[in-house]
């Protein structure tokens, strides 16, 4: 299976490329300037935008599917919707439940993760959101299933998944917090969220190791002149980078804007925070055992509070590109090659080059999906 993508604008870390890329079985191997001219197979991209495939660092779920199901059919028909949006990868997201809930969807998580499709979006691993946060700002997430942090329960969490707990989302200021952020941060990237910490408090988890803020400006401290609070330390700590819901409606097109302006390309972070009724219609849905009411492309509790949200990571793009001014060019980054340089993974994924995984995401001008490749499979 080889052939050649031509005619495309090919964004990669060294800028933009007019030319083609050769793709060889589940690897690019060559990107060149100018025509192609050989006997492989030619597809013509229209003067089209291809970017390395989305990861999608903070999901829950989409098209009618919630990684809490613990169910592997759903597992796969998510992972193969995900590419419409040109997701290619992702971390599996769980919810603040029960211990025994968590405990099967990661048995479930670890199981899939074995014996996944090739050429589905592939799940990298797991990102845990709560139960280890602050029952203060639970957002969407159930109160009665929150819980300190501990060693023990973390290595038994661990140990289920297998390993593949590679984020977890926490508030340091809870009891237990610094001692396994301590122990853990290593081996796990600890992303500060649903946290009532203030400003002195974030900076001094960034200190002790924390790396990252989940979904900027939702469920945390809020800035003000006098109290920056969490943030204003996440705006300035170069120590953290930061998820942000590009969506419009967790976040003011400002707020966007500023977070952007002040993390750069290389430390925001796109993600989606999707629960199972993105690419659905509107209607109630089930998240960590709540309903959700999804209208008007918003998604809340029956008392008005934020419930993940229902976002495609190429309509993120395309609202990043609107809310900032800023070309593809410079903003492919926060889509794929951050997240992978954050999981260790950049060797082979996150950008377009010889020897790395032919995931690839063609886009035209509106960010609208036109092809996605997955380990050199076309969809």
């Amino acid at each position: 299976m080889s052939y050649v993508l031509m005619n495309g604008t090919i964004h990669t870390e060294n800028g933009t490329v007019e030319g083609h890329i050769i793709i060889e079985e589940s690897h690019i191997k060559s990107v060149q300037e100018g025509p192609y001219s050989g006997p492989l197979e030619t597809i013509d991209l229209e003067d089209k935008h291809v970017l390395p495939g989305f990861i999608d660092i903070h999901i829950h779920g989409g098209y009618g599917e919630d990684f809490m199901d613990a169910n592997a059919l759903g597992l796969h028909h998510l992972s193969k919707s995900l590419l419409s949006e040109g997701t290619t990868s992702y971390l599996a997201t769980t919810m603040t439940q029960s211990r025994d809930a968590i405990m099967t969807a990661l048995e479930t998580l670890q199981s899939y993760h074995s014996k996944q499709l090739p050429e589905d979006a592939e799940m990298l691993g797991i990102h845990l959101e709560g139960p280890f946060i602050s029952p203060s700002k639970v957002g969407a997430q159930n109160p009665a299933y929150v819980q300190k942090p501990t060693i023990q329960a973390i290595n038994d969490l661990q140990d289920k998944a297998n390993g593949l707990i590679k984020v977890m989302t926490f508030a340091p200021e809870v009891i237990g917090a610094e001692e396994v952020l301590q122990h853990f941060k290593d081996d796990i990237i600890f992303s500060i969220g649903h946290t009532t910490a203030d400003f002195d408090q974030l900076n001094q988890a960034a200190d002790f190791g924390a790396k990252h803020i989940t979904h900027l400006y939702n469920a945390a401290t809020p800035f003000q002149h006098r109290a920056p609070g969490a943030f204003g330390a996440a705006w300035l700590n170069d120590q953290l980078s930061a998820e942000v819901i590009v969506d419009g409606v967790h976040s003011h097109p400002a707020s966007v804007a500023i977070a952007y302006r002040m993390k750069g390309r290389e430390r925001f972070y796109l993600i989606t925070d999707a629960m199972r009724a993105k690419g659905m219609s509107e209607g109630t849905y089930d998240l960590g055992g709540q309903d959700v009411i999804v209208k008007n492309q918003t998604a809340r509790l029956s008392d008005g509070t934020l419930a993940g949200s229902i976002l495609k990571m190429n309509d993120g793009l395309r609202l990043l590109k609107e809310y900032t001014g800023r070309p593809l060019a410079e903003l492919w980054p926060v889509t794929s090659f951050n997240q992978a340089k954050a999981l260790g993974i950049a060797d082979h994924k996150g950008s377009i080059a010889p020897g790395k995984d032919a995931d690839l995401v063609i886009l035209d001008d509106d960010c609208h999906v036109q092809m996605t490749i997955k380990n050199g499979y076309r969809h």
